[in-house]
C-alpha cells in the first residue's frame, strides 16, 4: 500500500517562524555578548560554547526522536528552552553563567532545526521537494532581519532588547508546531529504495564510504570557514567598517539564497550533491577574500550576494547528501550528525580560534586565513574528481 500524500504546506509555518528565531540569534548574538562587557577573545570563546552546545542538542534530541517518534513534543520543548535562557543571560553577567545560558540557547535552537529537517525529509520522502518548503525559512529570516533593522522600538543594539526578541519569537514559534503531521505512526512511512536513499548513495547500505568522507569534508571545512562571517562579520561591520547595517546585510544575503533553495531540487538532480558542495566551498573562499582585501561598503554588499552559494546552494546540497546516506529510520541521527558534527563542531573550532586571531591580527587576517582553508578543501575535491574516484 502506498503511503499517504503529505500536505507539504503544513511544514511551511514552522520553517518560517523557526528561521525568525535564527534571524534574531545569528546576526545579533555576538553583539549581545559584546554588550554584556566581554572582549573579542571572550566573545569567541562564548560563541564557541554556543556551537559546542549546538553539537549536543541535535544529537540528544535526534536520538530521542528516533526512539520515541515524538517530534512535535520535542520541537515544543526546544522552543521552551530558548525562552528560559534569553533574559537570564542579560541578568547574570558572569563567564560561567553566560557560558551555561548560551549553551542552553544553542541546545534549543540547533535541536529545533535538526528535528524540523528530520521530520520534514521523512514525511515528504524522496519524491518531495524540500527546497520548496525550506525557502519559507529564508523568507522568514529576511522578513525578521529587515524588521529588526528598522524597528522603532526595542532596537537590537543592546543586550536586553535582543533578549526580548529572542523570547518573543521563541514563544511564537511554538504555535505552528501543532499543525505538523507528526503523530504516532504517521511520521515514519516505509518507502521503496530509490536513487536518493542509502542504497544508491553509499553502496549496499554502507555509510562510511569515499562519497561520505569527501562530502563530509566539504561540509565540515565550509562550515568552519563560515564561522568567520556568522560570528565575526557583525563585529567587523560595526567596529572596523563603522557601519550599523547588520540586519540589512544579513537580509540582503538571505534574500539571495531564496531562488537557489526554491529550485534546489532541480539543481541537485542536474549536478549532484558533491559538485554543489564544492561550488559552495569556492563561494565561501571568494566571499571571505573580498572582505579581507577590500573592506569597503560596495564590496561588502557585492560579497553578500555570494551567500546564494554559501548557504542557498550549500544547505540543500548538504541536506540531500545526508538524506541519501541515512535511511528514514535513522534520519533523526543523520540530521543530528549534520548539524552537530558537520556544522556545530567546525563552527566551535572556528569561533574559538577566531577570537584569538582577531585580537592578534584583526578581522581581515582572520577572513584571509579562513578563505585559504575553504579553498584548500575545494582543491582536494577537484583533484579527486579529476582522478575519477568519486561517484559523482
Amino acid at each position: 500500500m502506498k503511503p499517504p500524500v503529505v500536505n507539504e504546506t503544513r511544514f511551511i509555518p514552522s520553517f518560517f517562524f523557526s528561521s525568525v528565531a535564527y534571524a534574531v540569534i545569528t546576526p545579533f548574538l555576538a553583539l549581545m555578548v559584546r554588550d554584556l562587557g566581554y572582549n573579542t577573545i571572550m566573545v569567541g570563546i562564548l560563541l564557541g560554547i554556543f556551537e559546542g552546545a549546538g553539537i549536543a542538542g541535535p544529537l540528544v534530541f535526534g536520538y530521542w526522536a528516533d526512539r520515541s517518534r515524538k517530534y512535535r513534543m520535542l520541537l515544543i520543548l526546544s522552543c521552551v528552552i530558548l525562552t528560559l535562557a534569553a533574559y537570564p543571560l542579560v541578568l547574570l553577567i558572569h563567564p560561567a553563567a553566560s557560558a551555561l545560558l548560551i549553551a542552553l540557547l544553542a541546545f534549543g535552537l540547533k535541536a529545533n532545526a535538526s528535528l524540523l529537517d528530520a521530520a520534514t525529509t521523512i514525511q515528504i520522502g524522496a519524491a518531495g521537494n524540500y527546497g520548496r518548503i525550506r525557502v519559507w525559512g529564508s523568507i522568514g529570516f529576511v522578513f525578521a532581519t529587515l524588521c529588526l533593522q528598522w524597528t522603532p522600538v526595542f532596537k537590537p543594539v543592546i543586550a536586553v532588547n535582543i533578549a526580548f526578541w529572542i523570547t518573543l519569537v521563541s514563544v511564537v514559534s511554538i504555535i505552528p508546531v501543532f499543525i505538523l503531521p507528526l503523530s504516532g505512526t504517521e511520521l515514519l512511512q516505509k518507502r521503496k529504495p530509490g536513487k536518493d536513499n542509502v542504497s544508491a548513495a553509499a553502496g549496499k547500505g554502507k555509510i562510511v564510504t569515499l562519497y561520505f568522507v569527501v562530502g563530509f569534508m566539504l561540509i565540515f571545512v565550509s562550515r568552519f570557514s563560515m564561522s568567520a562571517f556568522y560570528t565575526y562579520f557583525p563585529l567587523y561591520l560595526t567596529e572596523e567598517v563603522q557601519w550599523n547595517a547588520v540586519g540589512l546585510m544579513f537580509a540582503l544575503a538571505t534574500s539571495t539564497e531564496i531562488p537557489c533553495i526554491f529550485f534546489s531540487a532541480r539543481i541537485i538532480r542536474r549536478f549532484g550533491a558533491l559538485p554543489l558542495l564544492f561550488l559552495a566551498s569556492l563561494g565561501v573562499c571568494v566571499r571571505l577574500l573580498l572582505w579581507a582585501v577590500f573592506p569597503f561598503k560596495p564590496v561588502i554588499v557585492a560579497a553578500q550576494l555570494l551567500h546564494s552559494l554559501c548557504f542557498g546552494i550549500f544547505h540543500p546540497a548538504a541536506i540531500n547528501f545526508f538524506t541519501r546516506v541515512f535511511p528514514a529510520e535513522k534520519r533523526g541521527l543523520g540530521m543530528s550528525i549534520y548539524l552537530a558534527l558537520g556544522s556545530g563542531l567546525p563552527a566551535l573550532i572556528g569561533n574559538m580560534a577566531g577570537g584569538s586571531i582577531v585580537e592578534a591580527a584583526g578581522f581581515r587576517f582572520l577572513f584571509g586565513v579562513y578563505a585559504a582553508i575553504s579553498g584548500t578543501a575545494a582543491l582536494v575535491y577537484f583533484v579527486l574528481r579529476k582522478k575519477a574516484v568519486l561517484p559523482e
